[in-house]
């Protein structure tokens, strides 16, 4: 395969990707919320997501503090 083919398919599949990418993109927008269909619920926007809290994990914690303090030359 000559290398000005290889380059032009190349050119090709980088165009399609990156044109598939913009395609599946999703901004968030700004958007009015109404209560048209009722207010038994909180609207939220589809794009929000909720809020959870989280515990630390302590094992994960102690790890990183042993690889820092392993890291240090031997004195």
């Amino acid at each position: 395969m000559k290398l000005e083919i290889a380059r032009g398919l190349f050119l090709v599949g980088a165009l399609a990707v990156a044109s598939l990418a913009v395609a599946a993109w999703e901004q968030p927008r700004t958007q009015v919320l109404s209560t048209a269909h009722g207010s038994e619920h909180c609207l939220l926007p589809r794009v929000e997501k909720s809020s959870v809290a989280t515990q630390p994990d302590h094992d994960l914690l102690l790890f990183m503090f042993s690889m820092s303090q392993g890291m240090r030359p031997q004195s």
